[in-house]
């Protein structure tokens, strides 16, 4: 069954429920027979699905294809029979089998307690970090493992640590030796290793800013000396005006944004503009809902996102700044990712 998602500060600002809530609900007949309808389609898929498997040919296209059919099933039933669909999926045999996949089974348990963790985000970019775990996998996991890293959410996740860096390496370009750059729910800040700004020492502070007290421990002595300044703190503590932490050139909330109700976002968002300096820009991403690996990953992988479109970047954007910032969105490269960056006026 799914855990509670992504609890801060002992407080999950979104869980399961909290979509399930939000969902618009057949009445009880019709949904009863429609999720009858979606446990015999998920049954005639994972069927085929195990026979391919068996078979041990192509097994990398194999799960493709499977993850392609969870997309269907779930836009085809809706999102509320869907929900109910979730634990049936997770309580079938072939839970067993996926989540030899290193990757799907770091998901499914939350060894850190909360979806999403750092160390997950490091299987998507092949960090040495994770590769004793990856080392202890079946021959099976790691053929299954060689499609899910290389599925469109992860491409995307890779994607958007390279656009974090080039943000940053940008704004520094602009601002001079006195840029200063904060990183909520940094996690881990892989994004900073590749940053010829940081290495070259072109910047005052990059602040990284994370509840996790391994993520801080672990950005501590990978950026030790460098201007990096990690900061034990949570997205509860900035809605509260906590933390002291000055204003920047540069704020940025990468996955942050797939756990937060449009209350909050809403609200984190214009705290974030308040910390900006004059010309200063932030800059948030979210799974869109346009992503293709959603199905797999809310049931074998237990990862449940608030997946946003469009006009919903552009709602939250245009009700936590002023009109006379200047606003952008747009899509990455495969569409799985969405991006909104406010700039304040100078």
């Amino acid at each position: 069954m799914a855990q509670p998602l992504f609890s801060l500060d002992g407080q999950s600002l979104i869980t399961p429920e909290s979509f399930s809530n939000k969902l618009p609900s057949p009445n009880r007949d019709d949904e009863t027979d429609l999720l009858r309808t979606a446990e015999a389609e998920f049954a005639i898929v994972i069927n085929i699905a195990i026979q391919r498997f068996s078979a041990g040919k192509n097994l990398p296209d194999a799960v493709r294809w499977l993850i392609g059919q969870l997309h269907e099933v779930r836009h085809k039933f809706g999102a509320a029979v869907w929900q109910k669909l979730i634990p049936i999926i997770q309580d079938h045999p072939s839970a067993k089998i996926l989540q030899q996949c290193p990757f799907t089974r770091w998901s499914f348990d939350k060894p850190r307690g909360y979806s999403g963790d750092a160390s997950l985000i490091d299987f998507i970019y092949g960090h040495p970090a994770v590769a004793e775990e990856v080392a202890r996998s079946t021959r099976l996991g790691l053929d299954i493992f060689d499609y899910t890293i290389n599925a469109p959410g992860p491409v995307a996740v890779r994607e958007r640590r390279d656009i974090l860096t080039r943000y940053v390496d940008e704004t520094a370009a602009r601002t001079g030796s006195d840029t200063e750059v904060l990183a909520i729910a940094a996690g881990h800040l892989r994004e900073a290793e590749a940053s010829k700004a940081l290495a070259e020492g072109r910047l005052k502070r990059w602040v990284a800013l994370d509840q996790d007290p391994e993520s801080i421990g672990s950005i501590s002595s990978q950026f030790h000396g460098t201007s990096v300044e990690p900061v034990n703190g949570s997205v509860r503590g900035l809605l509260a005006r906590k933390h002291r932490i000055g204003t920047f050139d540069l704020i940025y909330a990468a996955g942050l944004y797939d756990y937060l109700t449009d209350k909050v976002a809403i609200r984190l968002t214009q705290i974030c503009m308040d910390m900006l300096k004059p010309g200063g820009v932030f800059l948030f991403a979210n799974f869109s809902d346009e992503m293709a690996d959603d199905g797999y990953m809310e049931s074998y992988m237990n990862w449940e996102l608030l997946q946003r479109s469009e006009a919903d970047m552009w709602r939250i954007s245009h009700r936590s700044a002023t009109e006379d910032t200047e606003k952008t969105v747009w899509f990455g490269a495969n569409r799985n990712i969405i991006y909104a960056a406010i700039r304040k006026r100078s």
